[in-house]
């Protein structure tokens, strides 16, 4: 039985679809908050359990039976984040589970402070479980970036930023969530860590993909101060570091094809009102 953790997010709803092109729904079963959320997951003729990451008990009966769990971080920041999480691992050990996937953080085996500190004390804790396990590290979500907000750039003909035209490695949602389904699917993957980069993509090159759209120039222009997501998360300095450039194969490689292109994502977001998928 494949559990999935917090499956009624845009992550793990996204998950639940490609699982289900691989397995039977019968095999397939979700532990959410709120179930009357997942009635639409029952009517695919998926199991919905009752699993609350403040809830301990709940999740101890939500993950019988599972042999693969994919713990999907939870959204929470700051210390709470750790004690859920502590229960997720601590429930999958007292139900048997036989194997953890989970969602981290890109960089969280080097960096233990602020929000990548807590996926690396979450991936400490599972390896002081005792439980096999595996550690997919995602980068953030191209749509954040990609988004249909971008149909208001097209419409002036101008982006702008504050990144230096420094390169940024997001990885769709989709990509991110077909890859879960594949090492959900696939033998050997305890004890692996796969550190996830999508593309390396910048915002000058954003502006030309546009400027392909809409037929007609979308110029880029640089900002001195941080705006939008950017602002938001405070990762302004690291992308004009440099710190949003490194690439790796894994996430091509448990795809085995490449991850989205840029073109590709923007065309999907903007043609078909999409997340990139």
């Amino acid at each position: 039985m494949y559990v999935i953790s917090a499956a009624t997010g845009e992550f793990g709803r996204l998950v639940v679809d490609q699982l289900l092109e691989r397995v039977p729904a019968a095999d397939v079963a979700v532990a959410v908050r709120q179930p009357a959320k997942a009635d639409d997951l029952a009517q695919r003729g998926i199991e919905v359990r009752y699993g609350d990451y403040d809830q301990p008990a709940s999740l101890r009966a939500a993950y019988q039976g599972a042999t693969r769990l994919l713990f999907i971080s939870s959204p929470d920041i700051g210390p709470s984040r750790l004690v859920q999480h502590r229960n997720v691992v601590e429930a999958a050990r007292d139900a048997g589970v036989g194997s953890v996937i989970y969602t981290s953080g890109l960089g969280a085996d080097v960096v233990d402070e602020g929000v990548l500190g807590e996926h690396h004390a979450t991936e400490a804790v599972l390896a002081d479980s005792g439980l096999p396990y595996t550690i997919l590290r995602h980068p953030i979500y191209s749509d954040f970036f990609i988004n249909p907000t971008l149909q208001a750039a097209m419409e002036v003909g101008e982006i702008t930023s504050s990144t230096g035209g420094r390169g940024l490695n997001t990885g769709t949602r989709a990509d991110l969530a077909e890859a879960a389904a594949v090492v959900l699917t696939s033998t050997g993957q305890e004890d692996k860590a796969y550190d996830f980069t999508g593309r390396l993509w910048t915002y000058p090159e954003l502006a030309a993909v546009l400027t392909d759209l809409r037929g007609s120039p979308v110029s880029y222009r640089e900002v001195d101060h941080d705006e939008g997501i950017i602002a938001m998360l405070g990762i302004g300095p690291l992308i004009r570091s440099g710190g949003f450039e490194r690439q790796t194969g894994d996430l091509e490689q448990v795809l085995g094809r490449p991850p989205m292109s840029l073109s590709d994502a923007v065309s999907v977001t903007l043609t078909q009102g999409g997340s990139s998928r």
